[in-house]
């Protein structure tokens, strides 16, 4: 019983010392965007007041609320596109029989494992010839090629656990197969579709070297690069204050949608990890 419950107080410290490893640079970032002038450089591990002006700064020194509407906007597209592809894809990948699935499928992981650097040139000179430089579709476009393979594996190997019994069902019943796509399977796949979505929307979130390559001005921006070009009056002035500000606003939003498709990310997660 002792040895027991010396096991549980052990896990339990464990996870809470894990929990705050890994809380305690967003907290540490929200207590520092909330000081300015000197006060940034003390250390503190309390807020000293409720100071919003970094906040105010961030939005009104550049155009912060536009970065993250183009960040929002290109991370929904890479999302809508990446789904809508990669269920498709799944199906004729998990249900079809046909000669050489199995090496097509390896194929199209084959594709993610590539670094971005390795695909950086090939990939301008196919962004410049489309004329889609400067242009959020360009951003789109670079973002589904890393997203779409990671989706359609995730989805082929939900597609294959579903039961056969419910497509014979739908077939007999005169199920068209884009009906046994979107009626059929595509409800079941819920917890799926929200894994694949969420890790695809925070990667078009995150991303950072090709909307860098790919963009030039202020408006066409998402916010990974408008954090990394906020500057001071000279080069060793950073307003750390205002970059602290805009790490915690960007970083709520993906700590929202976390929260809200907890369950169903969870169940995505784990599901055929246990075959009865």
């Amino acid at each position: 019983m002792i040895r027991r419950h010396l096991r549980r107080s052990a896990f339990f410290v464990l996870v809470a010392g894990l929990f705050a490893w890994l809380v305690f640079p967003l907290y540490y970032a929200f207590v520092t965007s909330l000081r300015s002038g000197s006060a940034i450089f003390r250390v503190s591990w309390l807020p000293d007041g409720a100071d919003f002006s970094n906040y105010v700064r961030v939005f009104t020194e550049q155009p912060f609320g536009r970065n993250l509407l183009n960040s929002f906007l290109v991370a929904t597209a890479v999302v809508a596109i990446s789904l809508l592809l990669g269920v498709t894809a799944a199906f004729a990948l998990g249900r079809v029989k046909f000669r050489g699935r199995g090496t097509l499928l390896v194929s199209i992981l084959a594709v993610s494992m590539f670094p971005q650097v390795a695909v950086l040139s090939g990939l301008f000179e196919v962004i410049r010839t489309l004329r889609l430089y400067d242009n959020l579709i360009g951003l789109v476009l670079a973002y589904t090629l890393f997203t779409l393979p990671f989706t359609v594996w995730v989805l082929t190997t939900f597609m294959r656990d579903l039961p056969q019994e419910i497509e014979e069902a739908a077939i007999l019943d005169g199920a068209t197969p884009w009906q046994l796509v979107t009626r059929v399977f595509l409800p079941l796949l819920g917890p799926a579709l929200v894994t694949t979505g969420l890790l695809a929307f925070i990667v078009a979130w995150n991303e950072f070297l090709f909307a860098l390559t790919f963009t030039l001005s202020d408006r066409q921006r998402t916010v990974p690069v408008a954090i990394a070009l906020i500057s001071g009056g000279s080069q060793h002035e950073l307003p750390w204050g205002n970059i602290m500000a805009a790490c915690v606003v960007v970083t709520v939003p993906l700590i929202v949608l976390v929260l809200i498709f907890q369950r169903r990310l969870v169940a995505g997660l784990t599901a055929g990890a246990v075959k009865g």
